[in-house]
């Protein structure tokens, strides 16, 4: 399913990189340790960037919460969108992460625009 959105991104003449974000976290013992994170797609268009996470499915809290700590980690004001393999229609959740079927985001050039 990356291939797929990599491919449709640079169709859309997107400059498209992978990206890593450092995150602190309280390990059990309270050591705190530094741990980085994948950002599957790092993209950008003249001024424009978006941070896309792909994801098969998120059908389990513990699923949902190990695709979005990535775009969570993000500290800036670009728009975060996870890409899962679903019909769903497009909808943003309390964070402000954008959420887009497979089959819309191939559908609807602007649909990451919205």
């Amino acid at each position: 399913m990356e291939n797929i959105i990599f491919n449709e991104l640079v169709s859309r003449n997107y400059c498209v990189d992978v990206g890593v974000v450092e995150l602190t976290e309280t390990a059990e013992d309270g050591k705190r340790h530094q741990k980085h994170y994948e950002i599957d797609f790092v993209v950008n268009k003249g001024s424009t960037r978006y941070y896309i996470q792909s994801a098969l499915i998120m059908d389990t809290e513990s699923k949902t919460k190990q695709e979005l700590r990535s775009l969570l980690g993000v500290n800036d004001s670009f728009k975060k969108i996870v890409i899962t393999k679903t019909h769903a229609k497009p909808w943003t959740d309390e964070t402000g992460i954008l959420h887009i079927g497979l089959y819309q985001f191939l559908l609807d050039k602007d649909v990451i625009m919205s």
